[in-house]
């Protein structure tokens, strides 16, 4: 795929140099990598609930098979030009505030097998692309094992068939061993010498995770393998050392004699007696000792006691360790709801008995705590810069977001400044943490710094417009629990429904609002404490609160299903926008923007002359390109034009196949473009980008120059626009570069590739053109079902259900009296 270029646009824009482009592509590193020829088949990695918590994005191919017995694979890996000082790079640009870890520096970023939340966990790959996509002092995670002639390597787990295909070149050779006193069945390292593990490869051990890079067959890697990749730090992991001592496996001979071969920075483990066993041996200047904690319940083998009771007792610890390594729920405790409840007390602890403080369990495609609002930089941030302590390091199987949670976004305060003028348009208000179009919505939207608010536009059935994302009450309310008997079926808006135009705005006001999950399948629901909260709000309402706003720049009104409303149900819709308009004094003020955006083309051309609008085309479909006729159709009714995430970087089986040229053939036409929509949670997001709405917003906004950003979580992209680090345009951070579009596609074996699709279809001129709207009908004059609602439009005769009934009842008794005489 071609290098993505950017334009030098500053200071409105973001400016990228080519050189510090962060891209796949042949001219990568490359990896020597073993090829079996032997056919995969995939099996499921994880129990039913453990897919249900995090969502089973990905489908199980069968691996088909490679004959090569070696090979150089191009990784095809993120190049970039890495700047020469570190200490710069750590603390962006400007001053920073001190760090409140124990030594004053900056938290280490510490990446568990590498990169594991995309590639194979301790896989070359894996570590290959931390040190590409990371900060550079980013130390390797190694979970220590040992086989059964004592050489040890990197895997997460004891038992191994998770991580590698050993279940398919060994399937009669499982065991079942006691590990800290729980009976575990499976491939156990200990039962496997060097000679048998060569021929084993690794591959993605969280079903959730995409399997299409296991057919890469990355070996299984040594420590001595990971050191000579040359990262900032290396830490051994060593988690069963008792289990291996029981097996006659001396995990501390092993770590001695590599701390001769090579520098271990960081040494962890559960257990006090290993620990405590090599202490005396290393010079803690060079080498920390961490002593890992369990669940709090578990049983430290080694005392007898459980990590809870060890957790009072640090100067105890600080005899043999230099920190501790605790699951973040030690220091951000969650309720059963998942919501975070205050911290506790123990980095503060720690750091007063002198012990650093390292948090795990991180990771981007989980369901964080609803308090994040599914954001991983805002966790990341809760754990280093929240005004009262800081965390020394974290655990992570993302290393890129911490990286730039550290370095762009870490004390920025409430007052920095935007470094990009990309504006921040909501998607019916903060409708990722409230229901949509309601009074908190809006207001959260505002608090959160959005540029743009937005009121899709529904009428009532007495001519009242208000704010609310569908004209079917049942997709947003709860009108299907109260108001059944109001269900009509219309075929122009695609079915049965509670449609807004049925009820008077007296009744759709007290309905109960329902926030949207547009995520179900993976089980990321929306913060369910407010699930129903706030009321729904009139355009009067709207305007009039974004109005007293202050902060904002511009509203957007949008207006669908028109002519419909106009010709059907006799309904003025555009009309009664412009009344609410001049009624709030919009009419006569430039302070805030006036945007109005359809689909329609005929609802634009209905306003072109009015001056004071910025008219902005949806489309309303994914397209691959753009006619001229179509971009020059659009240019006599619009001023700007709106389309969907997958309109510039399409997918295929959610990995990004290339950059379209919509946006360049918009843009030469002096026609801003606006991207809809971006949401915080990692099911919205490709592959390339991480499992994280940052990557991804970055890499829109700094290849694409685009106007504006169309989101339901307007903090985020508010934070992005003023992270430090959008000021180093000649040397931009690695974790601060944009993805090249197409790049993981190149990294995946052609076995494991995604079946080819067709290109999305060029928006044409036909998609474009629209017969004008209709004249406004005559309003249906039908009587109202129970509670005061219209009758059901295309009920086709207009008359009243009993005059209705009334007269097929007269037309059947004529009918058969007519029958009764002729057989007479």
């Amino acid at each position: 795929a071609p290098l993505l270029s950017s334009k030098a646009t500053a200071p409105e824009k973001v400016s990228r140099p080519s050189s510090h482009f962060l891209f796949f592509s042949s001219l990568s590193v490359f990896l020597s990598l073993r090829v079996q020829s032997r056919t995969f088949s995939r099996r499921n990695l994880v129990t039913k609930d453990c897919c249900q918590m995090t969502g089973c994005r990905r489908k199980s191919p069968a691996m088909s098979a490679l004959a090569s017995r070696s090979m150089l694979l191009p990784l095809l890996l993120l190049i970039h030009s890495f700047p020469a000082s570190v200490s710069a790079q750590r603390r962006g640009s400007g001053s920073a505030p001190p760090w409140q870890t124990l030594s004053g520096n900056s938290p280490i970023v510490v990446a568990r097998g590498g990169f594991s939340g995309l590639v194979p966990d301790s896989s070359n790959a894996a570590y290959q692309l931390t040190l590409l996509t990371s900060a550079p002092d980013v130390v390797f995670w190694c979970d220590l094992q040992l086989g059964q002639d004592a050489f040890g390597f990197c895997l997460p787990d004891v038992t191994l068939g998770n991580s590698t295909d050993i279940s398919q070149l060994y399937p009669g050779r499982q065991s079942t061993y006691t590990v800290n006193g729980v009976r575990q069945t499976g491939w156990f390292s200990l039962d496997f010498n060097t000679t048998s593990l060569s021929t084993v490869s690794l591959t993605q051990g969280v079903y959730s995770r995409s399997p299409n890079f296991d057919s890469n067959l990355f070996p299984i890697l040594t420590p001595d393998d990971v050191a000579a990749l040359k990262p900032a730090g290396l830490w051994l992991n060593v988690q069963h050392d008792a289990f291996y001592s029981q097996h006659n496996l001396s995990m501390r001979s092993y770590v001695l004699a590599a701390s001769r071969r090579f520098v271990i920075n960081y040494i962890s483990s559960p257990e006090v007696g290993f620990l405590r066993s090599i202490a005396s041996r290393f010079n803690p200047k060079i080498t920390k000792l961490f002593f890992r904690f369990n669940a709090p319940s578990d049983v430290e083998p080694s005392t007898n006691q459980t990590y809870g009771s060890l957790l009072s007792n640090l100067k105890f610890i600080k005899t043999f360790a230099s920190g501790i390594l605790v699951p973040k729920t030690y220091i951000w405790p969650l309720d059963a709801s998942n919501y975070l409840q205050p911290s506790t007390t123990l980095v503060s602890d720690a750091h007063k008995a002198g012990l650093e403080v390292v948090a795990s369990d991180f990771n981007n495609d989980a369901v964080l705590s609803y308090n994040y609002s599914y954001d991983p930089v805002t966790e990341y941030l809760q754990f280093v810069d929240n005004g009262q302590f800081s965390v020394d390091g974290v655990l992570s199987d993302f290393p890129i977001t911490p990286s730039a949670a550290f370095n762009c976004y870490a004390h920025m305060g409430h007052n920095a400044s935007d470094k990009v003028n990309t504006l921040v348009i909501t998607k019916n208000g903060a409708s990722g943490d409230y229901p949509p179009c309601t009074d908190l919505a809006y207001r959260k939207a505002i608090s959160d710094g959005a540029d743009v608010i937005d009121c899709p536009i529904q009428i009532s059935q007495d001519g009242v417009p208000f704010c609310q994302s569908s004209i079917n009450l049942i997709d947003t309310t709860q009108a299907a629990e109260t108001l059944t008997s109001f269900s009509t079926s219309v075929p122009e808006l695609k079915g049965d429904g509670i449609y807004t135009f049925s009820l008077n705005w007296s009744q759709i006001q007290d309905l109960t609002p329902v926030i949207s999950t547009p995520f179900p399948s993976y089980q990321l629901v929306r913060n369910p404490k407010e699930r129903n909260a706030g009321k729904l709000v009139s355009l009067a309402d709207f305007l009039g609160m974004a109005k007293d706003a202050g902060s904002l720049s511009g509203v957007l009104i949008n207006i669908e299903n028109a002519a419909y409303l106009m010709e059907k149900q006799g309904l003025a819709v555009l009309d009664a926008v412009e009344t609410e308009l001049t009624k709030a004094g919009y009419h006569n003020q430039t302070a805030l923007k006036i945007m109005v955006q359809s689909t329609n083309s005929s609802v634009l051309m209905k306003l072109k002359d009015k001056k004071q609008y910025e008219l902005v085309y949806a489309v309303d479909e994914t397209i691959g390109g753009a006619d001229p006729s179509a971009v020059s159709d659009i240019k006599n009714f619009a001023h700007s034009v709106v389309i969907s995430k997958q309109s510039v970087f399409p997918q295929n089986d959610a990995f990004v196949t290339r950059m379209t040229d919509v946006i360049t053939k918009l843009q030469k036409a002096d026609l801003p473009v606006y991207v809809q929509t971006f949401s915080n949670e990692f099911a919205s997001q490709p592959w390339d980008f991480f499992a994280d709405i940052n990557v991804e917003l970055n890499t829109y906004i700094s290849t694409t120059n685009i106007s504006g950003v169309v989101t339901d979580f307007p903090q985020t992209p508010n934070r992005y626009k003023k992270n430090r680090c959008l000021t180093q345009l000649d040397n931009v951070p690695p974790y601060m570069a944009p993805v090249q579009a197409g790049s993981l596609l190149g990294l995946i074996q052609p076995p494991s590739l995604p079946p080819a699709q067709a290109p999305n279809p060029a928006l044409t001129e036909d998609d474009v053109s629209e017969a004008p709207l209709p004249p406004v009908g005559v309003k249906p004059t039908s009587e109202s079902p129970p509670g005061g609602g219209a009758t059901p439009p295309g009920s086709g005769s207009g008359q009243p259900r009993g005059a209705a009934a009334g007269f097929m009842a007269t037309v059947v008794a004529v009918f058969f009296t007519l029958l009764s005489l002729l057989l007479l």
